[in-house]
């Protein structure tokens, strides 16, 4: 295929790629997986995880991650609900899953299936802590952003396909130097960042559902100083981690909180769980 050809493969791929609006931002984003596509192979993958570790069951601290989650969940539902996107969710399968591992992490995949890790737990220190986590994890399902992140994917590939297509007739050392260009361009200028933006509106998203959940956003401050002091302040320069520093997302809950709050009254939730 000639580089014109491609280059016209991939103008229609960013074309139709913004084919699904966020219900939270009004933006169209990057997608080219249906739920039908991508639902499925999560849930198998999600059973495959739970059936590969120990699932924590029938403790305060299992009952506690399904409890939150519901209601975030529920939260979610009343927002989608009253914003005109009435059956957004009626092919998420939401489950809230608790597992007996050491590491300080929790996660979200397509369709509502969220895990957090025993290891999170002293960190995250109360309900409001795991309410914090929870709402972030469910913001990314609900922002599609598993399957934003595999189409993004997929761009990056295609382009560079296109670039050796073009590179065809040079010499082997001309297309390994693209390759290593584009590679480190590519992440580190588009792909990095666009991951960046993920958890940044996970954590926006978030604080709204944990304050329609009647909880206080700005106690996700108070978990992301406990990250960061966790961690010992060791983390990569922003510009090359997937995730903001805890600095940059301390500041932004800060001043993102009082608008959640004030959303939140919106639909009668006047106190706040600490």
């Amino acid at each position: 295929m000639k580089f014109k050809q491609i280059a016209i493969v991939l103008s229609f791929f960013f074309m139709v790629a913004a084919c699904k609006t966020n219900p939270f931002t009004g933006e169209k984003n990057l997608n080219f997986y249906p739920n039908s596509q991508i639902f499925p192979a999560s849930f198998q993958q999600y059973n495959q995880v739970l059936a590969e570790n120990e699932v924590v069951t029938g403790t305060a601290e299992s009952r506690m991650i399904k409890n939150v989650g519901q209601k975030i969940a529920t939260a979610s539902k009343r927002f989608l609900d009253a914003n005109g996107y009435q059956g957004y969710l009626d092919d998420y399968k939401w489950e809230f899953s608790l597992i007996k591992d050491d590491q300080v992490n929790a996660w979200a995949m397509p369709g509502g299936k969220i895990a957090f890790y025993t290891g999170i737990m002293p960190i995250a220190k109360n309900e409001t802590g795991v309410a914090a986590i929870m709402a972030h994890e469910v913001a990314h399902a609900l922002a599609d952003h598993g399957a934003q992140r595999m189409s993004a994917a997929q761009l990056q590939q295609l382009g560079a396909v296109a670039g050796n297509v073009a590179l065809s007739g040079k010499s082997d050392e001309t297309r390994q130097i693209f390759n290593t260009a584009y590679g480190l361009g590519s992440t580190v200028g588009v792909m990095l960042p666009f991951s960046r933006s993920h958890e940044s509106e996970a954590d926006r998203i978030g604080l709204t559902l944990m304050a329609m959940a009647g909880y206080d956003p700005m106690a996700a401050a108070d978990l992301w100083r406990r990250m960061q002091a966790q961690s010992g302040g060791q983390a990569p320069p922003e510009f090359l981690s997937t995730h903001p520093s805890s600095d940059t997302r301390i500041r932004n809950i800060e001043r993102w909180a009082p608008e959640a709050k004030a959303e939140a009254r919106k639909y009668g939730v006047t106190s706040f769980q600490g």
